[in-house]
């Protein structure tokens, strides 16, 4: 039947033919590895393996509280890391934390970033790297380790726990409270990684809503149930302290290795080795209900370049350095994730030769010059990748909607390119570094934020920033909400009282919102300035420009900014627009003198 075939495409037909069997038998063997850990998966839910500790809201908060440290390693983060500090710590419901920001000598703006923040915050730290950078975000975490250790002499407090976080994430707010419970039991505590919520057509970034949603899903949970050992992903990354004090001493004070590109990967593995107990916190809805998981949301790649340079990283570290490092491991449990975690070398690329052939079948009929048994095998394989699919789907369906998990099937023909290139490019780059005997490289990924509409669903409520902050008791509060007449807003209520000062009340919104609140006098502005916006567009949306620097309009008013207002106003002006809160009482004083 082949002699139907064109001339010129019988050697290929000839040499797919050839290929299809052992191509098949390898990838439905990787299937039925998927599908051993879906029937896990599933065991474990029905049997409700994955709730039988999970505690109630009360039993968390009689856990003793223990101080945390978050580490936030950083390179050429100015741009994120500002925002990043200030949404979270209106955000984070824990009573005792403190953020050590790390930072290099030659990273002048981050510094300036950080230290902005940490002059309105006493519990954020610069931590400063004693050499230029960038080294590796381990050898910046190491150094905010010893950052943190000086400042325990200087005070006299001790830090029980520490989480790792970068410049990018969105920390959940009762994240710091499920890592506080778990740690009287685990000396290693992973929480669930997200993707922001991206729209359907974000392919590039879809792929890391896809993955994550189904990785923090489905494995992670059940390696923890298992027994098997968990690996850092980086960020939501819990760690008692003795546990690192461990790390320390079996590698000389090397907490975090200097050399590996993943050293959140290395760690879990490493803690595994030393006897430590780990545990993944299974992927769950806030209060056990709507769309907020207990998880740490991320921005991740949107372009395909900076998305091969992130997992180029992934799979240098993941693959050829713990490889090298570690071996295959010493039980045969850590033996069989060691190589689900490094099966993607081969996966990846015979993926996409998979792909090729599938389509190729489909135009030229490739099932009727095959031969029964060969066929069957491919069925087969075909049956196993379909629920694999499936299985994806209802992951993402869980999280993003269903109408996202429509486009699973697309994004995960993408995907397969994707990983397969930063295979490759991870190959060469390891080989020539190997071959040279030069370090590798961290390939940093460039890191942006959300917008401010994205982060508000994460903000604490005003009533609990002013009972928490020590503005108000709380009974006072509970007594304010219950007669704040309808229509009137909590704050505008205590001020009219007479309970809370104008001062105050800006003070708690500044927090909970992640504005600055600044005060100005009228010679404290210059007149070119304050009408940088036409007068009538400045008195209708209440905010007086008071400076231009670094490409940006820095506006002050008494309104929170809504879209519209920020509509509005990037209409007048190419710059870009950043927001101060003024009270009410300054701004009038100063639009009567300048405006």
């Amino acid at each position: 039947m082949i002699s139907h075939l064109p001339p010129w495409l019988q050697p290929l037909d000839r040499a797919v033919l050839w290929a299809l069997a052992p191509l098949a038998i390898v990838l439905l063997i990787s299937g039925l590895d998927d599908l051993e850990i879906d029937l896990a998966w599933i065991y474990a839910w029905l049997t409700g393996r994955f709730t039988e500790f999970l505690p109630g809201e009360w039993r968390r908060n009689l856990a003793p509280t223990r101080r945390i440290a978050i580490f936030v390693p950083l390179w050429q983060e100015y741009a994120v890391v500002g925002q990043m500090l200030d949404h979270n710590l209106a955000a984070l419901r824990y009573p005792d934390y403190h953020i050590f920001a790390g930072a290099y000598p030659n990273d002048q703006l981050t510094q300036d970033a950080i230290r902005a923040v940490a002059d309105r915050f006493p519990n954020v730290h610069l931590a400063l790297c004693p050499h230029n950078g960038p080294t590796s975000k381990a050898d910046c975490l190491n150094w905010i380790y010893q950052h943190m250790g000086l400042y325990e002499e200087q005070t006299g407090e001790r830090f029980d726990i520490i989480v790792t976080h970068d410049a990018e994430d969105l920390i959940h707010p009762d994240e710091l409270q499920w890592i506080n419970f778990y740690a009287s039991r685990y000396d290693f505590i992973q929480i669930p990684v997200l993707a922001v919520a991206a729209s359907r057509a974000s392919l590039t970034y879809g792929i890391f809503c896809d993955e994550f949603a189904e990785y923090h899903t489905r494995d992670m949970a059940v390696r923890s149930q298992f027994h098997c050992f968990v690996p850092g992903a980086g960020v939501g990354t819990g760690y008692r302290r003795e546990a690192l004090e461990k790390l320390a001493r079996s590698s000389s004070n090397r907490v975090f290795e200097p050399q590996a590109l993943t050293e959140d990967y290395e760690n879990g593995l490493r803690l595994f080795r030393l006897g430590c107990a780990q545990t993944f916190v299974p992927l769950m809805r806030s209060n056990g209900r709507g769309s907020d998981f207990i998880a740490t949301r991320e921005l991740f790649p949107h372009s395909w370049k900076t998305a091969l340079r992130q997992r180029t990283r992934w799979v240098i570290g993941i693959s050829f350095q713990s490889w090298e490092r570690y071996g295959w491991g010493r039980k045969w449990s850590e033996v069989y994730w060691l190589w689900r975690d490094r099966k993607g070398l081969i996966g990846s690329p015979l993926g996409v030769l998979a792909n090729a052939i599938f389509f190729y079948g489909l135009a030229t009929a490739l099932w009727t010059r095959t031969p029964p048994w060969i066929s069957r095998l491919a069925v087969a394989t075909l049956t196993v990748q379909v629920w694999r699919l499936a299985v994806r789907m209802v992951c993402v369906a869980r999280i993003y909607g269903v109408w996202f998990s429509v486009g699973v099937p697309i994004r995960a023909l993408y995907a397969n390119l994707l990983n397969a290139t930063a295979v490759v490019q991870a190959a060469g780059r390891y080989a020539l570094a190997r071959i040279r005997r030069q370090p590798l490289a961290w390939l940093k990924t460039d890191h942006s934020y959300p917008s401010r509409a994205a982060l508000l669903p994460h903000k604490r409520k005003l009533g609990e920033i002013l009972a928490s902050s020590g503005y108000l008791h709380a009974s006072a509060v509970k007594q304010a909400l219950a007669m704040c007449p309808p229509g009137e807003r909590l704050g505008e209520y205590l001020v009219r009282r007479g309970s809370l000062t104008e001062e105050s009340l800006y003070e708690a919104l500044s927090l909970q919102q992640g504005l600055s609140l600044t005060h100005l006098n009228p010679s404290d502005v210059p007149p070119g300035i304050a009408r940088a916006l036409p007068v009538a567009i400045a008195r209708g949306w209440r905010v007086l420009p008071f400076r231009v620097a670094g490409g940006s309009l820095f506006l002050a008013g008494p309104d929170l900014p809504t879209p519209e207002m920020n509509t509005a106003l990037r209409s007048f002006t190419s710059l870009e627009i950043r927001f101060h809160l003024l009270l009410p009482s300054e701004y009038e004083k100063l639009a009567e003198a300048l405006l």
